[in-house]
């Protein structure tokens, strides 16, 4: 999930240090806590000060929910690693072909890295372009 953190650090709202992604992971394994439940369940050596303002934090980056539970909060995902993943991803490539270079540059940089990454990912990117291409062709007829 490490990848995840380092492709949403281009976004200056949803920048996630270290430990905010650690607690974000744990909050992930069990669904929902308050503070006293990571600190208890999870082998977090913080103090209780911290870890309720770094999920504090994550609240506020609308990346946790959050409901009162007497004198506490319990926090829970706003989203699951895939989510997020997407999310992340798709403003990474939206930040890639928004800049001012020529159009073509940014996706030839795409396919580039993904060919140097694997090569089998090429075919999968290219079905996925023609099969892109139908549904917007299709949407254009009607």
């Amino acid at each position: 999930m490490n990848r995840v953190f380092r492709l949403l650090r281009p976004s200056p709202q949803v920048q996630l240090g270290p430990l905010e992604g650690q607690l974000l992971e744990a909050l992930w394994q069990c669904g929902s806590a308050t503070v006293r439940e990571l600190l208890d369940h999870g082998d977090l050596k913080l103090a209780y000060t911290t870890v309720m303002t770094t999920l504090d934090r994550l609240y506020k980056k609308q990346l946790l929910d959050r409901v009162a539970e007497g004198r506490a909060f319990r926090y829970s995902p706003r989203y699951t690693p895939a989510e997020l993943q997407q999310a992340a991803a798709s403003a990474a490539i939206r930040q890639l072909l928004g800049s001012d270079t020529a159009s073509s540059l940014p996706l030839s940089y795409l396919v580039e890295a993904v060919g140097e990454h694997d090569a089998q990912l090429l075919d999968e990117l290219q079905q996925l372009v023609e099969r892109k291409r139908r549904e917007l062709r299709g949407k254009e007829k009607h």
